[in-house]
């Protein structure tokens, strides 16, 4: 029998997903996408092993709150800002 793995590319998870993403969207964080949602679950929260069954990835999923994801997206572009060049900013901050 084949093992299920309870990723993002999982059918039932995914639906999950797109429950937690428009409660969200609905209360919290409009601009939130559903890329967000998934990069948040496997850079962060799954990072280190992926959930067992489907039962205990819908609770961790259920469970995400905007703070975290708010504070994931802001330690990643963090992350991505100090590893571009000053010229890659020359559009927000005036230049030729």
């Amino acid at each position: 029998m084949k093992q299920e793995v309870f990723d993002v590319h999982n059918r039932l998870v995914q639906m999950t997903m797109v429950l937690k993403l428009q409660k969200l969207n609905r209360t919290e964080l409009p601009s939130l996408s559903y890329g967000n949602l998934e990069d948040f679950l496997m850079e962060s929260l799954w990072k280190k092993a992926l959930p067992g069954s489907l039962h205990q990835a819908a609770d961790e999923i259920l469970s995400v709150s905007a703070s975290d994801i708010v504070r994931f997206l802001s330690m990643r572009a963090v992350r991505d800002g100090a590893r571009s060049n000053l010229e890659d900013f020359s559009d927000v901050i005036g230049g030729n």
